[in-house]
Protein backbone atom coordinates (compact mmCIF):
# COMPACT_ATOMS: atom_id res chain seq x y z
CA UNK A 1 0.00 0.00 0.00
CA UNK A 2 1.16 3.99 -0.97
CA UNK A 3 1.82 6.40 1.43
CA UNK A 4 1.38 9.56 0.41
CA UNK A 5 2.13 12.78 2.34
CA UNK A 6 -0.75 15.64 2.41
CA UNK A 7 0.80 18.89 3.17
CA UNK A 8 0.26 22.43 4.39
CA UNK A 9 2.99 24.04 5.93
CA UNK A 10 1.26 27.14 7.47
CA UNK A 11 2.04 30.74 9.86
CA UNK A 12 -1.07 32.00 10.11
CA UNK A 13 -4.63 30.54 11.70
CA UNK A 14 -6.30 28.23 9.34
CA UNK A 15 -8.09 26.06 11.72
CA UNK A 16 -11.18 26.02 8.43
CA UNK A 17 -8.53 25.10 5.91
CA UNK A 18 -7.15 22.10 8.45
CA UNK A 19 -10.80 20.68 8.57
CA UNK A 20 -11.05 20.91 4.60
CA UNK A 21 -7.73 19.42 4.56
CA UNK A 22 -8.48 16.08 6.94
CA UNK A 23 -11.98 15.54 4.44
CA UNK A 24 -9.51 15.43 1.18
CA UNK A 25 -7.96 12.97 3.40
CA UNK A 26 -10.64 11.01 4.06
CA UNK A 27 -11.66 10.94 -0.09
CA UNK A 28 -7.91 9.78 -0.51
CA UNK A 29 -8.90 6.84 1.57
CA UNK A 30 -12.20 5.82 0.56
CA UNK A 31 -11.27 6.45 -3.23
CA UNK A 32 -7.81 4.91 -2.97
CA UNK A 33 -5.55 2.36 -1.63
CA UNK A 34 -3.35 4.41 0.08
CA UNK A 35 -2.40 5.44 3.62
CA UNK A 36 -2.31 9.73 4.39
CA UNK A 37 -0.17 10.70 6.37
CA UNK A 38 -1.84 14.52 6.84
CA UNK A 39 1.36 16.34 7.64
CA UNK A 40 0.45 20.14 9.23
CA UNK A 41 4.11 22.16 9.62
CA UNK A 42 2.95 24.92 12.08
CA UNK A 43 4.82 28.26 12.88
CA UNK A 44 2.00 30.35 14.40
CA UNK A 45 1.75 31.00 18.26
CA UNK A 46 0.63 28.51 21.12
CA UNK A 47 -2.60 29.89 20.93
CA UNK A 48 -2.96 29.25 17.13
CA UNK A 49 -1.90 26.19 17.66
CA UNK A 50 -4.08 25.25 19.95
CA UNK A 51 -6.81 25.91 17.70
CA UNK A 52 -5.49 23.60 14.57
CA UNK A 53 -5.03 21.06 17.31
CA UNK A 54 -8.61 20.58 18.01
CA UNK A 55 -8.90 20.87 14.48
CA UNK A 56 -7.37 18.03 13.84
CA UNK A 57 -8.42 15.71 16.57
CA UNK A 58 -12.03 16.80 15.46
CA UNK A 59 -10.80 15.17 12.10
CA UNK A 60 -13.12 11.63 10.56
CA UNK A 61 -11.15 8.95 12.00
CA UNK A 62 -10.17 6.01 9.86
CA UNK A 63 -7.02 3.53 10.19
CA UNK A 64 -5.21 4.94 6.91
CA UNK A 65 -5.58 8.52 8.27
CA UNK A 66 -2.22 8.96 10.21
CA UNK A 67 -2.02 12.74 11.72
CA UNK A 68 1.27 14.88 12.16
CA UNK A 69 0.79 18.61 13.72
CA UNK A 70 4.66 19.63 14.53
CA UNK A 71 5.24 23.19 15.86
CA UNK A 72 8.92 24.83 14.71
CA UNK A 73 10.65 23.16 17.81
CA UNK A 74 9.26 19.77 16.69
CA UNK A 75 10.37 20.50 13.05
CA UNK A 76 13.95 22.04 14.44
CA UNK A 77 14.56 18.39 16.62
CA UNK A 78 13.84 16.65 13.31
CA UNK A 79 15.89 18.73 11.58
CA UNK A 80 18.92 18.90 13.60
CA UNK A 81 18.55 14.74 14.06
CA UNK A 82 18.40 14.28 10.09
CA UNK A 83 21.38 16.54 9.77
CA UNK A 84 23.08 15.14 12.19
CA UNK A 85 22.74 11.85 10.14
CA UNK A 86 24.55 13.25 7.73
CA UNK A 87 28.16 13.47 6.48
CA UNK A 88 28.47 17.29 6.34
CA UNK A 89 31.24 18.86 8.11
CA UNK A 90 28.42 21.98 8.06
CA UNK A 91 24.81 20.32 10.22
CA UNK A 92 24.11 24.31 11.32
CA UNK A 93 24.29 25.34 8.39
CA UNK A 94 22.01 23.08 6.54
CA UNK A 95 19.54 23.47 9.68
CA UNK A 96 19.59 27.25 9.01
CA UNK A 97 18.78 26.66 5.22
CA UNK A 98 16.20 24.69 6.25
CA UNK A 99 14.30 26.63 8.98
CA UNK A 100 15.35 30.14 8.74
CA UNK A 101 14.28 32.61 11.36
CA UNK A 102 12.74 34.81 8.78
CA UNK A 103 9.29 33.77 6.32
CA UNK A 104 10.51 31.39 3.57
CA UNK A 105 7.88 29.54 1.19
CA UNK A 106 10.48 27.45 -0.26
CA UNK A 107 11.69 26.44 3.27
CA UNK A 108 8.79 25.55 4.86
CA UNK A 109 7.76 22.76 1.70
CA UNK A 110 11.41 21.39 1.80
CA UNK A 111 10.84 20.59 5.43
CA UNK A 112 7.63 18.79 4.18
CA UNK A 113 9.51 17.20 1.63
CA UNK A 114 12.23 15.92 4.35
CA UNK A 115 9.48 14.75 6.73
CA UNK A 116 7.22 12.70 4.26
CA UNK A 117 10.45 10.69 3.26
CA UNK A 118 10.85 10.14 6.84
CA UNK A 119 7.66 9.13 6.97
CA UNK A 120 7.79 6.73 3.87
CA UNK A 121 5.60 8.41 1.72
CA UNK A 122 5.70 8.09 -1.81
CA UNK A 123 4.47 11.60 -2.73
CA UNK A 124 3.99 14.89 -1.37
CA UNK A 125 0.74 16.31 -1.97
CA UNK A 126 0.96 20.48 -1.01
CA UNK A 127 -1.96 22.95 -0.70
CA UNK A 128 -1.71 26.12 1.27
CA UNK A 129 -3.12 27.67 4.24
CA UNK A 130 -5.40 30.85 2.32
CA UNK A 131 -7.18 28.62 -0.09
CA UNK A 132 -9.93 26.63 0.20
CA UNK A 133 -11.84 23.38 -2.22
CA UNK A 134 -14.58 24.27 -4.89
CA UNK A 135 -17.82 23.00 -4.59
CA UNK A 136 -19.33 20.91 -7.27
CA UNK A 137 -23.36 20.77 -6.98
CA UNK A 138 -23.26 17.22 -7.21
CA UNK A 139 -20.53 16.05 -5.65
CA UNK A 140 -19.49 18.65 -2.88
CA UNK A 141 -16.02 19.63 -2.10
CA UNK A 142 -13.94 19.13 -5.47
CA UNK A 143 -10.41 17.68 -4.00
CA UNK A 144 -7.34 17.62 -6.40
CA UNK A 145 -6.07 14.83 -4.85
CA UNK A 146 -8.56 12.57 -7.14
CA UNK A 147 -5.99 13.26 -9.91
CA UNK A 148 -2.48 12.99 -8.10
CA UNK A 149 -3.47 9.73 -6.62
CA UNK A 150 -4.87 8.03 -10.34
CA UNK A 151 -1.37 9.21 -12.17
CA UNK A 152 1.32 10.00 -9.87
CA UNK A 153 4.42 7.38 -10.13
CA UNK A 154 2.62 5.69 -12.69
CA UNK A 155 4.42 5.15 -15.95
CA UNK A 156 3.29 7.80 -18.26
CA UNK A 157 2.05 4.48 -20.83
CA UNK A 158 0.08 3.08 -17.86
CA UNK A 159 -1.71 6.61 -16.29
CA UNK A 160 -2.77 7.42 -20.15
CA UNK A 161 -5.63 5.57 -19.79
CA UNK A 162 -7.02 7.73 -16.69
CA UNK A 163 -7.37 10.59 -18.48
CA UNK A 164 -9.31 12.75 -20.42
CA UNK A 165 -6.32 13.57 -22.88
CA UNK A 166 -2.55 12.64 -23.48
CA UNK A 167 -0.63 15.71 -25.20
CA UNK A 168 3.21 13.16 -24.90
CA UNK A 169 5.07 12.48 -27.16
CA UNK A 170 6.18 8.35 -27.34
CA UNK A 171 9.82 8.80 -26.31
CA UNK A 172 8.44 10.13 -22.48
CA UNK A 173 5.61 7.48 -22.13
CA UNK A 174 8.23 5.37 -20.68
CA UNK A 175 8.87 7.63 -17.81
CA UNK A 176 6.80 8.13 -14.48
CA UNK A 177 4.36 10.73 -13.87
CA UNK A 178 6.98 12.78 -11.93
CA UNK A 179 4.00 15.63 -10.91
CA UNK A 180 0.14 16.35 -10.92
CA UNK A 181 -1.26 19.49 -10.57
CA UNK A 182 -3.73 22.15 -11.35
CA UNK A 183 -4.07 26.32 -11.17
CA UNK A 184 -6.87 28.25 -8.60
CA UNK A 185 -9.68 30.73 -9.15
CA UNK A 186 -10.52 33.66 -7.37
CA UNK A 187 -7.72 36.22 -6.24
CA UNK A 188 -4.71 37.04 -8.16
CA UNK A 189 -1.85 35.15 -6.86
CA UNK A 190 -0.03 37.94 -6.38
CA UNK A 191 -1.69 40.95 -3.93
CA UNK A 192 -1.03 43.72 -7.11
CA UNK A 193 -4.45 44.12 -7.95
CA UNK A 194 -4.81 47.52 -6.50
CA UNK A 195 -1.64 48.49 -8.31
CA UNK A 196 -3.66 47.19 -11.60
CA UNK A 197 -6.76 49.27 -10.77
CA UNK A 198 -5.07 52.70 -10.08
CA UNK A 199 -2.45 52.68 -12.92
CA UNK A 200 -2.49 49.65 -15.59
CA UNK A 201 0.96 50.53 -17.13
CA UNK A 202 2.77 51.51 -13.47
CA UNK A 203 1.34 47.74 -13.16
CA UNK A 204 2.32 47.11 -16.13
CA UNK A 205 5.92 48.05 -15.77
CA UNK A 206 6.56 46.28 -12.53
CA UNK A 207 4.62 43.20 -13.50
CA UNK A 208 7.22 43.07 -16.51
CA UNK A 209 10.04 43.02 -14.50
CA UNK A 210 10.18 39.44 -14.02
CA UNK A 211 10.58 38.54 -17.47
CA UNK A 212 13.98 38.74 -18.76
CA UNK A 213 15.07 42.23 -19.78
CA UNK A 214 15.82 41.45 -23.55
CA UNK A 215 12.25 40.18 -24.33
CA UNK A 216 10.44 42.12 -27.25
CA UNK A 217 7.67 44.39 -25.36
CA UNK A 218 4.61 42.50 -27.20
CA UNK A 219 6.29 39.41 -25.46
CA UNK A 220 6.27 41.17 -22.34
CA UNK A 221 2.43 42.52 -22.90
CA UNK A 222 1.08 38.78 -23.08
CA UNK A 223 3.42 37.51 -19.88
CA UNK A 224 1.62 40.21 -17.54
CA UNK A 225 -1.45 39.66 -19.51
CA UNK A 226 -1.78 36.28 -17.47
CA UNK A 227 0.89 36.70 -14.77
CA UNK A 228 -0.62 35.48 -11.13
CA UNK A 229 -4.46 35.48 -12.86
CA UNK A 230 -4.23 31.50 -12.20
CA UNK A 231 -7.92 29.87 -13.76
CA UNK A 232 -9.25 33.47 -13.52
CA UNK A 233 -13.15 32.93 -12.41
CA UNK A 234 -13.46 29.71 -13.92
CA UNK A 235 -15.98 27.15 -12.22
CA UNK A 236 -16.12 23.30 -11.76
CA UNK A 237 -18.07 21.44 -14.00
CA UNK A 238 -16.62 18.34 -14.81
CA UNK A 239 -12.86 16.80 -14.76
CA UNK A 240 -10.60 17.23 -17.30
CA UNK A 241 -7.59 15.78 -17.34
CA UNK A 242 -4.08 15.67 -19.68
CA UNK A 243 -1.57 13.80 -19.92
CA UNK A 244 1.47 16.32 -20.86
CA UNK A 245 4.90 17.97 -20.00
CA UNK A 246 3.08 20.42 -18.04
CA UNK A 247 3.49 24.18 -18.93
CA UNK A 248 4.78 26.11 -15.63
CA UNK A 249 2.62 28.68 -16.26
CA UNK A 250 -1.23 26.73 -15.59
CA UNK A 251 -0.41 25.55 -12.37
CA UNK A 252 0.39 26.49 -8.78
CA UNK A 253 2.18 25.64 -5.74
CA UNK A 254 -1.31 25.50 -4.12
CA UNK A 255 -2.17 22.88 -5.69
CA UNK A 256 0.71 20.30 -6.68
CA UNK A 257 2.08 16.96 -5.73
CA UNK A 258 5.52 16.05 -6.40
CA UNK A 259 6.60 11.93 -7.19
CA UNK A 260 10.00 11.29 -6.81
CA UNK A 261 11.76 14.37 -7.91
CA UNK A 262 11.52 16.48 -4.76
CA UNK A 263 13.86 13.94 -3.41
CA UNK A 264 16.50 14.58 -6.08
CA UNK A 265 16.67 18.46 -6.01
CA UNK A 266 14.80 20.94 -3.11
CA UNK A 267 13.29 24.19 -3.17
CA UNK A 268 15.31 27.40 -3.10
CA UNK A 269 15.35 28.55 0.23
CA UNK A 270 15.05 32.09 -0.34
CA UNK A 271 13.76 34.23 2.86
CA UNK A 272 11.02 37.06 2.17
CA UNK A 273 10.98 36.04 -1.25
CA UNK A 274 7.45 35.20 -3.47
CA UNK A 275 7.54 32.76 -5.89
CA UNK A 276 10.43 31.01 -4.42
CA UNK A 277 9.00 28.14 -4.26
CA UNK A 278 8.08 27.19 -7.89
CA UNK A 279 11.28 26.03 -9.05
CA UNK A 280 10.72 22.32 -9.13
CA UNK A 281 8.00 22.82 -11.74
CA UNK A 282 10.40 24.62 -14.06
CA UNK A 283 13.08 21.66 -13.32
CA UNK A 284 10.34 18.91 -14.37
CA UNK A 285 8.83 20.54 -17.45
CA UNK A 286 12.47 20.82 -18.90
CA UNK A 287 13.40 17.40 -17.87
CA UNK A 288 10.37 16.12 -19.30
CA UNK A 289 9.53 14.11 -17.03
CA UNK A 290 5.57 13.55 -17.78
CA UNK A 291 2.79 15.41 -15.69
CA UNK A 292 -0.74 15.48 -15.49
CA UNK A 293 -2.65 18.80 -15.68
CA UNK A 294 -6.25 18.68 -14.47
CA UNK A 295 -8.84 21.30 -13.60
CA UNK A 296 -9.99 20.59 -10.10
CA UNK A 297 -8.58 24.25 -9.19
CA UNK A 298 -8.26 25.47 -5.56
CA UNK A 299 -10.07 29.00 -4.07
CA UNK A 300 -7.32 31.36 -3.24
CA UNK A 301 -8.51 34.10 -0.98
CA UNK A 302 -6.39 37.10 0.93
CA UNK A 303 -6.08 37.41 4.58
CA UNK A 304 -7.03 40.44 6.63
CA UNK A 305 -3.38 40.84 7.10
CA UNK A 306 -2.19 41.79 3.83
CA UNK A 307 -4.54 44.78 3.92
CA UNK A 308 -2.63 46.44 7.24
CA UNK A 309 0.17 48.93 6.74
CA UNK A 310 2.54 46.20 8.02
CA UNK A 311 0.89 43.46 6.10
CA UNK A 312 1.25 45.56 2.97
CA UNK A 313 5.41 46.54 3.71
CA UNK A 314 6.09 43.14 4.16
CA UNK A 315 4.22 41.83 1.13
CA UNK A 316 5.78 44.41 -1.07
CA UNK A 317 9.62 43.97 -0.05
CA UNK A 318 8.62 40.29 -0.77
CA UNK A 319 7.33 40.67 -4.34
CA UNK A 320 9.94 42.90 -5.25
CA UNK A 321 12.55 40.16 -3.67
CA UNK A 322 10.80 38.11 -6.45
CA UNK A 323 11.49 40.54 -8.95
CA UNK A 324 15.42 40.46 -8.25
CA UNK A 325 14.99 36.67 -7.56
CA UNK A 326 14.38 36.68 -11.13
CA UNK A 327 17.81 37.98 -12.82
CA UNK A 328 19.01 34.67 -11.12
CA UNK A 329 16.22 32.15 -12.37
CA UNK A 330 16.02 33.51 -15.95
CA UNK A 331 19.40 31.90 -15.97
CA UNK A 332 18.67 28.87 -14.59
CA UNK A 333 15.29 28.31 -16.43
CA UNK A 334 17.60 28.85 -19.85
CA UNK A 335 19.76 26.39 -18.55
CA UNK A 336 17.34 23.76 -17.90
CA UNK A 337 15.43 24.31 -20.93
CA UNK A 338 18.81 23.98 -23.14
CA UNK A 339 19.99 20.34 -20.84
CA UNK A 340 16.69 19.31 -21.17
CA UNK A 341 16.78 15.81 -21.17
CA UNK A 342 20.38 15.78 -19.83
CA UNK A 343 18.82 16.81 -16.56
CA UNK A 344 18.27 13.32 -16.68
CA UNK A 345 20.74 9.88 -15.30
CA UNK A 346 20.10 6.90 -16.65
CA UNK A 347 17.50 6.14 -14.54
CA UNK A 348 15.33 8.60 -15.81
CA UNK A 349 16.15 10.90 -12.37
CA UNK A 350 17.21 14.53 -12.05
CA UNK A 351 20.95 14.88 -11.83
CA UNK A 352 20.95 17.69 -8.97
CA UNK A 353 24.63 18.22 -8.86
CA UNK A 354 23.74 19.45 -12.73
CA UNK A 355 21.37 21.67 -11.00
CA UNK A 356 23.85 22.84 -8.67
CA UNK A 357 25.72 23.84 -11.38
CA UNK A 358 23.72 25.70 -13.06
CA UNK A 359 23.12 27.99 -9.75
CA UNK A 360 26.55 28.52 -9.10
CA UNK A 361 27.08 29.88 -12.56
CA UNK A 362 24.16 32.43 -12.05
CA UNK A 363 25.72 34.30 -8.78
CA UNK A 364 28.30 35.41 -11.65
CA UNK A 365 26.04 37.63 -13.33
CA UNK A 366 26.32 41.30 -13.29
CA UNK A 367 24.18 43.27 -10.84
CA UNK A 368 23.63 45.95 -13.64
CA UNK A 369 20.24 44.36 -14.76
CA UNK A 370 18.81 44.27 -11.10
CA UNK A 371 20.05 47.80 -10.15
CA UNK A 372 17.19 48.49 -13.20
CA UNK A 373 15.11 46.80 -11.90
CA UNK A 374 15.15 48.46 -8.49
CA UNK A 375 15.02 51.77 -10.52
CA UNK A 376 11.69 51.21 -12.59
CA UNK A 377 10.37 49.60 -9.54
CA UNK A 378 10.93 53.28 -7.72
CA UNK A 379 9.67 55.21 -10.82
CA UNK A 380 6.48 53.46 -10.85
CA UNK A 381 5.93 53.46 -7.07
CA UNK A 382 5.86 56.97 -7.02
CA UNK A 383 3.64 57.47 -9.94
CA UNK A 384 1.09 55.47 -7.92
CA UNK A 385 1.75 57.82 -5.09
CA UNK A 386 0.47 56.93 -1.74
CA UNK A 387 1.78 54.14 0.33
CA UNK A 388 3.38 53.11 -2.54
CA UNK A 389 5.38 56.65 -2.31
CA UNK A 390 6.31 56.18 1.19
CA UNK A 391 7.24 52.24 0.58
CA UNK A 392 9.93 53.66 -2.55
CA UNK A 393 11.20 55.58 0.14
CA UNK A 394 11.90 53.08 2.33
CA UNK A 395 13.26 50.98 -0.11
CA UNK A 396 15.98 53.41 -0.98
CA UNK A 397 18.14 52.68 1.69
CA UNK A 398 17.84 48.54 1.20
CA UNK A 399 18.95 48.87 -2.19
CA UNK A 400 22.13 47.17 -1.99
CA UNK A 401 21.45 44.58 0.71
CA UNK A 402 18.35 43.60 -1.44
CA UNK A 403 20.86 42.89 -4.58
CA UNK A 404 23.49 41.04 -2.16
CA UNK A 405 20.64 38.92 -0.13
CA UNK A 406 18.87 37.80 -3.57
CA UNK A 407 22.73 36.99 -4.86
CA UNK A 408 23.38 35.04 -1.86
CA UNK A 409 20.06 33.43 -1.96
CA UNK A 410 21.19 31.43 -5.05
CA UNK A 411 24.37 30.72 -3.50
CA UNK A 412 22.54 29.05 -0.93
CA UNK A 413 20.19 27.05 -2.99
CA UNK A 414 23.49 25.98 -4.85
CA UNK A 415 24.52 24.84 -1.14
CA UNK A 416 21.42 22.99 -0.47
CA UNK A 417 21.05 21.23 -3.46
CA UNK A 418 24.54 19.93 -3.45
CA UNK A 419 23.77 18.55 0.30
CA UNK A 420 20.67 17.42 -0.61
CA UNK A 421 21.19 13.76 -1.51
CA UNK A 422 22.72 13.25 1.57
CA UNK A 423 20.29 14.61 3.37
CA UNK A 424 17.38 13.01 1.95
CA UNK A 425 19.42 9.53 2.72
CA UNK A 426 19.67 10.76 6.42
CA UNK A 427 15.93 12.16 7.10
CA UNK A 428 14.74 8.33 5.62
CA UNK A 429 16.61 6.66 8.25
CA UNK A 430 15.13 9.43 11.06
CA UNK A 431 12.16 9.09 13.00
CA UNK A 432 10.08 12.15 12.78
CA UNK A 433 9.05 12.75 16.20
CA UNK A 434 11.83 12.60 19.37
CA UNK A 435 9.86 9.98 21.10
CA UNK A 436 10.25 7.02 18.43
CA UNK A 437 13.67 8.14 17.94
CA UNK A 438 14.47 7.16 21.91
CA UNK A 439 12.60 4.52 21.39
CA UNK A 440 15.09 3.46 18.45
CA UNK A 441 18.16 3.97 20.95
CA UNK A 442 16.64 2.36 23.92
CA UNK A 443 16.19 -1.16 21.16
CA UNK A 444 19.97 -0.83 20.76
Amino acid sequence: MRRVCLALPTNRACPTTITALAREALYAVEHFDVEVHLLVLDSCDPAVYAKHAEALRARPEHPRIVAHHLNEVQQRDFLERAAGNTDTAKPRLLLDLMLPQRLSYGACTNRAFLVALALGCSSVHRRDSDSHYQTAPDSGAVFPVHHELASLGRRAADAAKDVSRTDLAAEHAGRRVAMVGSSFVGEPSVDISEMAHADPEAYYDVVSLWAPMHWPAERKRELVAESFLGAGQEVFERDSSTLTLVDPMRVDMCNIAFHDVHARVPLPPATDTIGSDYFLIHLVHSAGLPGVLHNRNIVNYYTAERRTDAGFVAYQTRFVKFLLSMHYFNFLYDRLAEAGPALLDGHGEVRGALVAGFARQSMGLDQDENRERLARVDSAYRRLGGRYADFADRLLPLRESLLEEAREDIGDFAVLTEAWGDLVHAARRTPVHAAAAGDREAGR
